[in-house]
């Protein structure tokens, strides 16, 4: 005699939806269909759960979430905005996911500090071969400004920051731009130490100065290579907190 067939496997069953879910679906449609553009106000509570034939309670889940994830900012004594969607906007939301990737082992540090040195090699060759004299002039504002921090670790590091991503921006590119802070911002705000900077400020700013001198003369090889060896001598300056 045949045995009966065994039963279907788990995720055949069908799981019942959270009225907030659904809403937050419908409302996400609502902005990547672009009835809802950024700058806009969101609908009322009121209107959403007339809308949607639901109570106030599953409606402020949804409308929390979308804050959560970025897609709308709520402000208290106003209407919710939507906000624009772009590269920044997915980027800054991953930050805390970033700083758990980066605790939970030391060789995820390591593994970012080698992606950093890859990006960066990109973008200081495209630099080198699309720097406008603005550009120039902009990267030695900056780093005029950090020649003056020196005495400063906090100021002199946000310098740093400013630096590598002005160079980011010679790309006219918005996604390698937003990479390029989220990166540098994982790095300086979770993993510096600052005690590492005494004593090595003027070896960094000749650095830059070199890599600015070579962008500025088109020499793409030579801003790589100087680029390479700043971010090798610098990557001893990031260490996990604790």
């Amino acid at each position: 005699m045949i045995p009966p067939a065994a039963p279907k496997a788990s995720q055949d069953k069908i799981v019942r939806r959270k009225l907030s879910d659904q809403v937050l679906d419908k409302l996400r449609e609502m902005i990547l269909s672009h009835e809802l553009k950024p700058g806009d106000h969101m609908p009322s509570e009121r209107a959403l759960m007339e809308r949607f034939g639901v109570g106030r309670p599953a409606v402020r889940e949804a409308l929390q979430n979308l804050h959560n994830s970025g897609l709308i900012s709520i402000n208290h004594g106003e209407r919710s905005r939507v906000n624009a969607i772009d590269a920044n906007t997915v980027l800054s939301q991953s930050d805390q996911v970033a700083r758990m990737v980066l605790s939970a082992a030391p060789d995820n540090l390591e593994h970012l500090k080698q992606a950093r040195q890859m990006f960066e090699l990109g973008m200081v060759r495209l630099a080198a071969q699309q720097a406008t004299p603005q550009d120039i002039a902009d990267l030695r504002s900056i780093h005029a400004t950090q020649s003056m921090q020196d005495q400063d670790a906090t100021a002199f590091i946000e310098a740093d920051m400013r630096f590598h991503t002005r160079i980011a921006e010679i790309s006219g590119n918005p996604i390698i731009v937003s990479v390029s802070r989220a990166m540098l911002g994982w790095l300086f705000e979770y993993h510096v130490s600052l005690l590492h900077w005494s004593g090595k400020e003027d070896v960094t700013l000749a650095e830059h100065a070199k890599i600015i001198d070579l962008v500025e003369a088109g020499d793409a090889d030579g801003a790589v290579s100087e680029m390479a060896k700043h971010l090798d001598r610098a990557a001893a300056v990031f260490e996990p907190k604790g």
